[in-house]
Order: structure tokens, then sequence, then C-alpha cells
């Protein structure tokens, strides 16, 4: 794409009032942006009203600097490192499954490798959503590693929005599974800022995990800060991209609901861990499978559902198992972990269950925490971690 296209297409974006699906009627009517901006008045009111008509016919005063700055991105990509560039509407890599959206982003920044970034259309394979609570239980975040690396290694590509908590979790057991130079991205972050930067900030080094062996993907200008009105919006990129959405854990209140809710209305499946009745994460995914999300244990559940092939032999996907037991040998341990079940449970019920006195439960329980066996929660509650 060269600078005159580019500058166009930038331009469409950056119309004042004029959105996604005026472009999209604009763009059937007169093909490229190139030719939208030599029309007059009158013949851009054959599609839009007059207002927006109008808007077209002005230059934004923030274009050419915006058309600068994503040319200077653009070249500035290290030879060496991952490919950054922009994919179009109009453009053959433009993933199809969001063509098959409501409403498709006009524009898309990508960065990757070359060979995944250039696949046509990309991303190459069948994506799965993974999405969660910014502020997950200890086994949430753990079941959502365990789930990603499992369902990777069953061939999907896992996709989430680069947020803390159950979303970095996801990526990070995809990169986990993944091999080096494959065809398909191990997973996708779809992020709400522009491209040149990276939020949260504590996600940096992940960011450029995936970015060697994943792609993250806008449809933000360069330059767009963390608006809070921009997450709910790219969660339909989430979805879009992808045959399946799984909820971990998640409020009544959350993004993650509306995910999934976004996934419904483009005709794709949604699948929910079921959790704790105890645990405030867990009311929406238990809300979502009473409204006939599938309830799912492991990760074949997915991949059943989904009709993906079963793995080669010797390469199942790991099915989280809810009643791992400590190696044999320490029976105390055993029963301080049965006692616990898997809801979190303060010091005087354990005590009451084991009949263990305040400070040798103590000790059991912090050998089990570094064991990693255990959670410490907030409050003075522990969990038991049924995974690992």
């Amino acid at each position: 794409m060269d600078r005159e296209e580019l500058g166009a297409w930038l331009r469409l974006t950056l119309a004042p009032g004029v959105g996604n699906g005026a472009a999209r009627r604009l763009l059937s009517h007169f093909g490229l942006p190139q030719a939208i901006f030599q029309q007059t008045v009158g013949a851009l009111q054959q599609c839009v009203p007059p207002a927006q008509a109008q808007a077209l016919c002005d230059v934004p005063s923030s274009w050419q600097a915006l058309l600068d700055v994503t040319c200077e991105w653009l070249a500035g990509a290290d030879p060496q490192g991952p490919t950054r560039d922009i994919v179009t509407l109009g453009d053959d890599r433009y993933p199809q499954a969001l063509l098959e959206t409501e409403d498709p982003p006009l524009l898309l920044y990508v960065i990757g490798p070359a060979h995944l970034v250039a696949h046509r259309p990309f991303p190459h394979g069948t994506c799965l959503a993974v999405v969660g609570s910014r502020n997950p239980t200890p086994q949430g975040a753990e079941n959502a590693r365990l789930f990603a690396r499992s369902l990777h290694s069953a061939g999907l590509t896992i996709v989430s929005g680069l947020a803390l908590g159950v979303d970095a979790a996801a990526h990070e057991g995809a990169l986990d599974a993944a091999v080096v130079g494959a065809d398909v991205a191990a997973t996708i972050a779809v992020v709400g800022t522009g491209l040149d930067r990276v939020y949260p900030r504590k996600n940096l080094d992940l960011a450029h995990r995936i970015a060697a062996q994943g792609l993250l993907i806008s449809e933000y200008p360069l330059g767009t800060p963390p608006l809070a009105a921009n997450f709910p919006k790219r969660n339909r990129i989430i979805s879009g991209l992808s045959q399946g959405t799984l909820v971990v854990e998640a409020a009544l209140a959350s993004g993650s609901l509306i995910t999934a809710r976004m996934a419904v209305e483009q005709g794709r499946e949604v699948f929910a861990i079921p959790g704790s009745i105890h645990a405030p994460q867990s009311r929406g995914c238990h809300a979502l499978i009473r409204q006939g999300a599938k309830l799912v244990e492991s990760a074949q559940d997915v991949l059943e559902e989904l009709k993906m092939p079963a793995p080669p032999s010797g390469h199942q996907p790991d099915a989280p198992s809810l009643d791992a037991l400590p190696e044999a040998g320490d029976t105390t341990q055993t029963t301080v972990l049965n006692a616990l079940g898997f809801d979190p449970m303060g010091m005087d019920t354990l005590i009451a269950r084991t009949g263990m006195d305040a400070s040798s439960l103590q000790v059991v329980l912090l050998d089990l925490e570094l064991a990693g066996r255990v959670a410490r929660l907030p409050g003075g509650l522990f969990q038991r971690m049924g995974l690992g």
C-alpha cells in the first residue's frame, strides 16, 4: 500500500461523524477511499446524510500528522524482528471471520512474524477467545493458563485482550505451547490502544513475546491512549475472530460478559468454566451457563464442541484435574486439602474440620502454599489449587 492509498484510508477513519457503517456504504458505492474523496458533496449524499458528506469533503486537521507518524511506524520495524503492517477492509489478507460480523473494522494495525502477517487471509487456523476477570482467583488464573496451553497444543490459536489477570494468563499458556516458526499463531492480542504503546505497561514483555510468536492487532490509530470506551468496543474483534469464546472467571458486571454476548450475536459458541458458589468471580460464568453456555471441565470439552480433530496419540491436551492430591507420603497435607475442598475457607473453619491446632495448621498451609497447592487470599482465606 503506497502513501496515497494509506492516506485515503486514514482520512476516511478520521472523518467526523462517519462511522464504520457509513464508510462501508461509501466503499461499496464508490470503490477505494481515493475515489470517495474525488466526489462532490451532492454525490456523497447518495450514501450518507449531508453533515457526513460535508465532513468527508473537509480534510481533518490531524490527518497529515497521523499519516506521517504511521508511515514512520511502518518503515521503522526492525528487519530482524516482527513485521508491522496495516490490513484494510479491501485487502485479501483481511480475516474472513471478521468480514462475516456486523461491524468489521476498516483497518487492522498488525504486528507479528512476517509469515503470519502475510497469510491470506490471516490468521491461519481456528481461533478460540479466552477471556475473564482482571482480578482472578489463583485457581482462575491457573485454569486460564492451562486451558490455553492445552488448546493451543491441540491446534487452536488463543485470542484475548492483553489485560491483566485471565487475559495475560491465557496468552502465556498459549506461548508455553508455541513452536518457533509454526504456521499457526500461538496467540492473538486484540488491544484497545494504538499499537505504538502497550497497556497495561506491566504486560510489555508479554507483548514482545506475542509479537514474536503470534499477532498484536488494533483497529485504533497510532497514538490512541487507553480510553475506557475503546475496550468494550474492541471485544467484538476478539469474539469475531474466534469460533468460540471461553469465559474462565467473570463477575456479573464485566467486560468478559460483553464479549460473550457479542459472541452469541455473531453466532459463535460460548463456553464457561464453573467455580465456587462463594466467589464473585464465578457468578458471571454461572449466569452464562444458566443462559445456555456450555459448561466445560476440560480442554477436551471445548475441542469436541468445536469438532476439532483429536490430537495425535501421545499429544492429548491436558485435562485440568479437580481432584489432584499431593505426592504420596504426607497424610497431614492430604487431610488439609480434603478439608479445604475448592472453596475459599478461613482458619476457624479449617481448624474445626481438621481438628488441628492453629500453629500446626499454619505450618501445613505454608508448606502447601510454597508447593503451589494452596493460595492465600485476601481476608485471611485459603483456597486449594487443583492444578499444577
